[in-house]
């Protein structure tokens, strides 16, 4: 069997992903092979309970045969990748429902339909001629650890060979195609035949119940809403960036908003406009404008895969993403089943390490308890899944929103997200007298902050620590030593003995007094390695980590104001500066984002 070392690469924190070059056809056979053995080496059934399961037919449980939806992305490449990947599994057994072009979500959405398990072929927010493979095993998403393993299968020659499970799947493995008028009859019919518009509606009729029930006088007769009375007053420019949500969204908003104005709403693997990521300085450009001379009330784009959602207001500026987890949490909380909102007594918030100081402080003040995760939506939702869990909502700075109300699939989906915000936006302030979204953030704290900026890694030798691990144990000697130090002893020298704390690697190359000890890391500073360094002063934040994603760190800093934002990178930049002089030079001179948030604190805000 050939040795994939130039794929290793692919193989990363959250998934599959990278240059299609290197999805050679021998090496996407072993990886089919490899999901054939993923999938039929888990109990059957799955143990994982889903909301909106169906039960499994008898003949699935005589024949104990796994069930694996599939789809996948705009890009060039995805709809043959996960056409052979199918042709793989039914060959040895699997039977496959295929779902053709859709959004990540709606992956996950209907692999909740049978056994939780899919696939779907996406890089995402990558750039055109990337591609890459999500999966879920069980309604899960794997970890590190399982995707690490999936490539050592491939690379010892284990990748899964059941001949004996070799069948003529043609009549076995049709796609599959359905006909339904209501979210009960679609959970409670097995299709066959299903087609791309079926897969569609039966998501968006889905969708439709969870507002009807949140919303019955909004809601009304919104799957056949032909009455403007019955639908919300507001107009809303969205734009799909050419990707996986341009087959969808307009029918879907249509449901539920009086005016829907689309943007890049053509699938395009190509992505003329730019990488299908609403992230990227600049990239809402168009959107922001659009929202401006529509004088519409909102502004909304998802990414490739339609996971990550961006918001801009009706003033046509960007809402945070950071702001934007604050609302959805306060949503998630204002709208939470009572039944779940007792059992939970304080529900949990998670929101990841890059997010805004000030976060804490205001999801405290909802009643919530605030934590801090490690970046990745899938990370999140895995900990959302374990038994006895209080989160109710969680987010992160690239976009993704996961709501556990119990309403809906437990997934970062961006347009659902986008939803709860619109409904609940319309009726914060009493039927027919709607908020506008710019009164609302311009009433949160102000701030001033990086983009989320990637940075080459400086290169070290082998023996040593990486510059993260180096730098989180000088943060923690330095911290523990502030503290336990008298504050006379301000000409003592640190660091020309080698700390137990420090690595040996770096130690010789500090040499610092307690002065400047004490003025990089001040009495209070909070410090967090759970995902790199994170340092909290009182008027700010930074953060340096490894991406998951690529061969980069990312690094963000937030500040009160510009003074206070530029103390903070001049601290982080000094920090580093032992173990790398570039990288201090680098982090020091990272731009404050042209759009910054506002300038005033209001209280008793939209209650």
């Amino acid at each position: 069997m050939p040795f994939f070392a130039a794929q290793q690469s692919l193989f990363r924190a959250y998934d599959i992903r990278g240059s299609r070059q290197h999805f050679t056809s021998d090496f996407v056979d072993a990886l089919g092979k490899a999901f054939v053995h993923l999938y039929t080496t888990i109990p059957f059934p799955p143990k994982s309970p889903s909301l909106n399961s169906r039960s499994l037919t008898s003949s699935d449980r005589e024949s104990k045969r796994p069930i694996v939806v599939i789809g996948y992305d705009v890009r060039c490449g995805s709809e043959r990748l996960a056409q052979t990947l199918a042709n793989i599994l039914a060959r040895y057994g699997i039977k496959v429902v295929q779902l053709g072009l859709i959004t990540t979500p709606m992956m996950a959405f209907w692999a909740e339909q049978y056994q939780g398990h899919g696939i779907v072929v996406t890089a995402s927010h990558s750039a055109k001629d990337i591609l890459g493979i999500k999966w879920l095993i069980d309604h899960k998403s794997p970890n590190s650890t399982q995707i690490q393993r999936l490539y050592q299968q491939l690379t010892h020659g284990k990748s899964y060979d059941p001949s004996q499970n070799l069948i003529d799947s043609h009549k076995e493995n049709q796609e599959q195609n359905i006909s339904l008028s209501s979210i009960d009859s679609a959970m409670s019919h097995r299709p066959t035949d299903l087609t791309c518009e079926q897969v569609a509606t039966t998501y968006m009729t889905a969708i439709t119940h969870v507002f009807e029930q949140l919303y019955p006088s909004n809601a009304q007769n919104c799957e056949h809403n032909s009455l403007l009375s019955d639908k919300l007053d507001v107009t809303v420019v969205i734009d799909c960036m050419n990707g996986a949500t341009s087959t969808i969204a307009q029918r879907l908003f249509e449901r539920f908003c009086r005016q829907v104005i689309m943007l890049n709403d053509t699938p395009d693997g190509s992505f003329p406009k730019g990488n299908p990521d609403p992230t990227e300085p600049d990239r809402l450009e168009q959107l922001q404008q659009s929202v401006v001379d529509h004088d519409a009330d909102i502004g909304m784009a998802f990414d490739g895969d339609g996971d990550r959602l961006m918001i801009v207001d009706n003033s046509g500026n960007i809402v945070t993403s950071d702001h934007l987890l604050y609302l959805l949490a306060k949503i998630a909380l204002a709208e939470c089943p009572k039944p779940l909102a007792d059992s939970l007594s304080t529900p949990q918030i998670l929101f990841d390490i890059k997010c805004s100081h000030h976060l804490p402080t205001l999801l405290t003040e909802l009643g919530s308890e605030p934590v801090l995760s490690k970046t990745g939506s899938s990370l999140m939702r895995q900990q959302m899944q374990h038994t006895g869990s209080r989160i109710l909502f969680a987010g992160e700075l690239s976009g993704h929103f996961i709501f556990n109300d119990s309403r809906f699939i437990i997934y970062d989906d961006a347009m659902y997200a986008a939803l709860r915000l619109l409904h609940w936006l319309s009726a914060s302030n009493g039927l027919g007298d709607k908020r506008a979204l710019t009164d609302i953030t311009q009433c949160l704290p102000a701030m001033i902050s990086t983009a989320d900026h990637y940075l080459p890694i400086p290169k070290t030798t082998e023996a040593d620590c990486s510059i993260v691990e180096q730098l989180a144990r000088l943060c923690q000697y330095l911290r523990t030593l502030v503290a336990v130090t008298n504050a006379n002893d301000a000409d003592r020298t640190l660091l020309d003995t080698c700390p137990s704390s420090l690595c040996g690697c770096s130690a010789h190359k500090q040499y610092m007094t307690l002065e400047q000890a004490s003025h990089l890391l001040p009495v209070g500073t909070k410090l967090s390695c759970i995902d790199g360094v994170r340092l909290d002063f009182a008027h700010g934040f930074g953060v340096l980590r490894q991406s998951n994603t690529s061969h980069h760190l990312t690094a963000r800093f937030a500040g009160d104001s510009l003074d206070d934002l530029k103390d903070i990178q001049s601290k982080f930049a000094a920090l580093c500066r032992p173990f790398d002089q570039t990288l201090a030079v680098q982090i020091a001179t990272i731009p404050a984002e042209s759009t910054t948030l506002n300038h005033q604190l209001c209280t008793n805000s939209f209650e």
